[in-house]
């Protein structure tokens, strides 16, 4: 009989060491789209893994990807438990992830949008003049590198997929974009807004014009893997809910703040997509 509970305690024992033993050695890991350099990403997204893991008591380490597509693979097979990434490539990976918080920033708060710029000589004049030019996106997967231009293209009987030439920017960076158009090699190109003076220290801001600006979006999306545990999802929402507007991580993010959101609030997206 002593020897049946003796070894009814050690098991007991064993298994409580097991489970606390898993749990500090499991691990989520924290990205942001790869928008900018690897650097910048550090910069911004590792006071916000520092700030989440001591306020939750979870650990969580900051992971970089090199592309557009590498990330939101990363969101879809669970690479990425945390991630912050522009409203397209959050409704194309919103099954495996949801939405708790949007970004705010600058003086159009939770809304951004996209424009076509063209070298300050161009002959282009007017987006009807794209009809069967050569653009540089940044991606297919860009919000404000092609989607807010795709939406205001569309709604002017412009389909850029059939009606122009589409060329991808190498890594998918707004400043390369902009050297294209800056070098001839496309005829215009698709950035966000607030990317226009990206590559200010390379390109003459003079020899680039805006031709138009494009359609209103959401903002960037703060989502949470689906599969998360309920109680650290909610660890999660409620450090979140505790920043502070001055806080160095909103400063190291260069956002103003990170509302609570929903994942309705993007079904325009989606809508734009051809998803619904």
């Amino acid at each position: 009989m002593i020897y049946a509970t003796t070894r009814l305690i050690i098991i007991s024992v064993f298994i409580l060491l097991s489970t606390a033993h898993s749990t500090l050695a499991l691990e989520y890991k924290l990205s942001m789209l790869p928008r900018y350099s690897t650097e910048e990403i550090n910069h911004r997204i590792v006071p916000l893994a520092e700030y989440l893991s001591k306020k939750t008591g979870l650990n969580i380490v900051p992971v970089h990807t090199s592309t557009f597509d590498q990330y939101l693979k990363q969101l879809m097979s669970g690479g990425i438990n945390i991630g912050f990434e522009n409203p397209y490539i959050y409704v194309l990976a919103s099954q495996k992830h949801e939405v708790v918080a949007m970004a705010e920033k600058g003086k159009d708060g939770d809304k951004f949008r996209g424009i076509i710029i063209t070298r300050a000589d161009s002959k282009l004049r007017d987006t009807d003049d794209l009809i069967g030019k050569k653009i540089s996106i940044v991606g297919y997967t860009s919000a404000g590198g092609y989607l807010s231009q795709k939406l205001t293209l569309l709604e002017n009987d412009i389909d850029v997929v059939k009606d122009c030439i589409i060329e991808e920017a190498q890594e998918n960076k707004q400043e390369n974009v902009i050297f294209s158009v800056f070098t001839g090699d496309v005829d215009a190109g698709f950035i966000r807004e607030s990317a226009l003076h990206r590559a200010d220290d390379f390109v003459p801001p003079s020899s680039i014009r805006v031709l138009d600006s494009s359609a209103w979006l959401p903002n960037w999306a703060l989502s949470l893997s689906r599969s998360m545990p309920p109680a650290d999802k909610q660890k999660i929402i409620a450090a979140l809910a505790d920043l502070d507007p001055d806080s160095p991580v909103l400063k190291a993010l260069k956002i103003k703040a990170l509302r609570p959101a929903g994942d309705k609030e993007y079904d325009p997206v989606r809508k734009a997509a051809g998803m619904k």
